[in-house]
């Protein structure tokens, strides 16, 4: 592929980078601390599996799941160097 003035690799660079991103965004939305009995949403009980498996657990699994619906975010790394991104 041609990447007009960027050096080799660095196509992989800017992917390396978006995954790297997504990760860290991802892992700062994991809840912390205790987590709860009851589902902070809609009041039901929080199976102790859940809990265990995941620490911090606040929302029963279908409030979770409605609230992860992804966000509309960028699909382009905006930290690649303008050599990387021509078209």
């Amino acid at each position: 592929m041609a990447s007009g003035w960027a050096p080799d690799g660095a196509v992989q660079d800017q992917i390396d980078d978006s995954v790297s991103d997504a990760v860290k965004l991802a892992r700062s939305r994991l809840p912390t601390g205790p987590g709860e009995i009851h589902c902070q949403q809609c009041g039901e009980e929080i199976p102790p599996a859940r809990r265990a498996a995941m620490p911090g657990a606040r929302l029963c699994v279908d409030c979770q799941s409605g609230h992860d619906r992804p966000a509309m975010a960028s699909a382009y790394n905006r930290r690649g160097s303008k050599d990387s991104q021509l078209r």
